[in-house]
């Protein structure tokens, strides 16, 4: 999620507003097609549907996110949150890779694909620290 400060310009307040529908969205649909999976055991299509139900959100998180970037006025903010996120996308793409070749090799099990996902905020969020402190830093030694 975005820090504070962008929740100050339009396009933050906008990003907020789409966030948390889309967010609360996708709790509803891993938790409803999680249910109904395990209770009723779908076939065919209806198993297709309800396994891919939870990544819609996701992707509608995905395109909230680059809805903020397009949006931002703010130079610097909008620079802020795009280097957190290469870092998100150097985190998730390093640790993907490493974990999938140690699974071939049957070092690690399995890792669901989705999990890039989570790999990616998590690598944004850390991304989005180290920014912070190396800015806090700065501005101490000035």
């Amino acid at each position: 999620m975005l820090r504070g400060e962008n929740n100050s310009t339009p396009a933050g307040r906008a990003y907020l507003r789409r966030f948390w529908p889309t967010m609360i969205s996708y709790v509803v649909a891993l938790f409803g097609a999680t249910w109904a999976l395990r209770h009723f055991h779908p076939t065919g299509a209806a198993l297709v549907v309800l396994s891919v139900l939870p990544a819609v959100p996701v992707i509608a998180i995905i395109g909230v996110m680059g809805l903020y970037i397009v949006e931002e006025r703010d130079e610097y903010l909008r620079q802020r949150v795009v280097s957190g996120m290469l870092v998100g996308i150097a985190v998730s793409l390093s640790v993907m890779t490493a974990w999938g070749f140690m699974e071939e090799a049957g070092v690690l099990p399995h890792l669901p694909g989705y999990f890039a996902f989570v790999l990616w905020c998590a690598g944004w969020g850390i991304g989005q620290c180290l920014l912070g402190l190396r800015e806090r830093h700065a501005g101490h030694g000035a």
